[in-house]
């Protein structure tokens, strides 16, 4: 259950930065209050960016659910760098240091939605990208 929970999350938050690189706002009214809360600056970052990020969230996704299928080994290496890339983004996201990977980040409302929601879902992805791993391993 927790790998379809993972995978899908994974999968629904490509979908928007996909939508996000095709000029949709949402769930925002416009692009500045997304470019305020999502990325904590006055633009969106361009469509190539949002693109990048929807593909390896898309990677991500597929690893947790099991391709490439009969290469477990591509699969756990795969799957351990998801958990080091979302528990890192998690942790700096926690510190209050979202900063050092994203240095124009720094509008209140990010911050504030960063620690609190941001943060904590990366840090779940990561645990559930880990769990995967961990029953791939018992295999």
């Amino acid at each position: 259950m927790r790998t379809y929970l993972t995978a899908g999350a994974l999968f629904a938050i490509a979908a928007l930065h996909a939508a996000w690189g095709a000029g949709r706002s949402f769930p925002f009214p416009d692009r500045e209050h997304l470019a305020d809360a999502v990325v904590g600056t006055s633009a969106v970052p361009p469509a190539p960016a949002c693109y990048a990020v929807a593909a390896a969230l898309t990677a991500a996704a597929a690893l947790v659910q099991g391709f490439p299928t009969g290469r477990p080994t591509v699969r756990r290496v795969g799957l351990l760098g998801v958990v080091v890339v979302l528990g890192g983004r998690g942790v700096l996201g926690i510190a209050g240091r979202t900063d050092l990977v994203s240095p124009a980040s720094s509008s209140a409302r990010f911050r504030r939605l960063d620690r609190n929601l941001y943060s904590p879902l990366c840090l779940a992805l990561a645990t559930g990208a880990w769990s995967t791993a961990r029953d791939l391993s018992r295999d």
